[in-house]
């Protein structure tokens, strides 16, 4: 089971990201807080797999407990998703910086809150398509000049839609083939791209001019 831990200071937030974990055969609510300090501390105690943490909460702010959690000097650092309503550029940037595994905002829908936190648990990253292709704009340096980097057409198509925030489930509607496949040409980009995550994808795609 993928245990997660909430960070919200509003309860019906937390009540409405449970239901929608605990709907998951696979997946198990193990706590619950409502402010940062609160946040830190039944993360350490419990060591779920993922945190879910919003940045404005009494106490301490999502950001601090981020650094505490999953910060460069964290010896064991933790899986934390940041959950906002606010997708302030300098909050993406300090998230993404100190660690997070993802960027959600909270109207991003149940689809996207459960692969966010499949894809902490592998080890990637997911940011909401709504401030995706803003992020990329300001983190990719100058287009390059196009090169397919050895993909197939098929890991291509993937790669284009994966820049535009797309996640496995829509990415495997859009071009017809089951969610497994999607996985499977996701695992060959990563190695043939050497990104460690979908954003680093993403990033090789703006920069390629494969999106615009």
């Amino acid at each position: 089971m993928i245990r997660v831990v909430i960070a919200d200071d509003q309860a019906m937030v937390r009540t409405g990201f449970s239901m929608i974990i605990d709907s998951q055969p696979d997946m198990e609510v193990v706590g619950e807080a409502a402010d940062g300090v609160a946040a830190v501390d039944l993360a350490r105690r419990l060591r779920p797999d993922v945190v879910l943490l919003d940045i404005r909460m009494p106490r301490m702010d999502g950001l601090e407990a981020l650094r505490l959690l999953a910060g460069k000097d964290v010896a064991d650092p933790i899986k934390v998703v940041v959950v906002t309503t606010f997708d302030l550029d300098e909050y993406v940037h300090t998230a993404l910086s100190t660690g997070a595994c993802g960027f959600l905002l909270k109207d991003s829908g149940p689809a996207l809150l459960v692969e966010a936190v499949r894809a902490a648990v592998s080890g990637d990253a997911m940011i909401s398509p709504s401030i995706t292709v803003r992020l990329l704009k300001h983190l990719s340096p100058p287009a390059r000049a196009h090169d397919d980097a050895g993909l197939s057409p098929r890991e291509l198509d993937v790669v284009k839609l994966i820049a535009r925030g797309l996640t496995n489930a829509e990415i495997a509607e859009h071009l017809f083939i089951a969610v497994g496949t999607v996985k499977t040409h996701l695992g060959s980009v990563h190695m043939k791209l050497g990104a460690r995550n979908r954003v680093e994808i993403a990033a090789w795609a703006w920069e390629h001019r494969l999106v615009d």
